[in-house]
């Protein structure tokens, strides 16, 4: 999968897990996920964003430091992907 095309898939298991009420096309890849000028997400959100990723993508996040990094933005998110694919993470 290219970068662009994780990029786009972040973006739709966004609105989908999250029922936000824009499509994948609005989401910059830097806009903030918990900051009311980016996607205005709350702690409920992170917690199905948490589980969407893993169902998706195959990859934990298993706590909340790596939550902080990982959900910043859909770069962020990208990476912490990219880096934790195929390692088996189960916690």
């Amino acid at each position: 999968m290219t970068e662009s095309d994780l990029k786009t898939r972040i973006k739709q298991v966004l609105t989908e897990s999250l029922m936000l009420k824009i499509s994948p096309e609005d989401i910059g890849d830097e806009a903030p996920f918990f900051s009311p000028e980016g996607l205005g997400l709350d702690s409920i959100d992170a917690l199905e964003l948490s589980v969407a990723v893993e169902k998706n993508f195959g990859v934990a996040v298993p706590n909340a430091e790596v939550a902080r990094k990982a959900f910043v933005n859909v770069e962020s998110l990208a990476a912490h992907i990219r880096e934790n694919s195929g390692k088996g993470e189960t916690q």
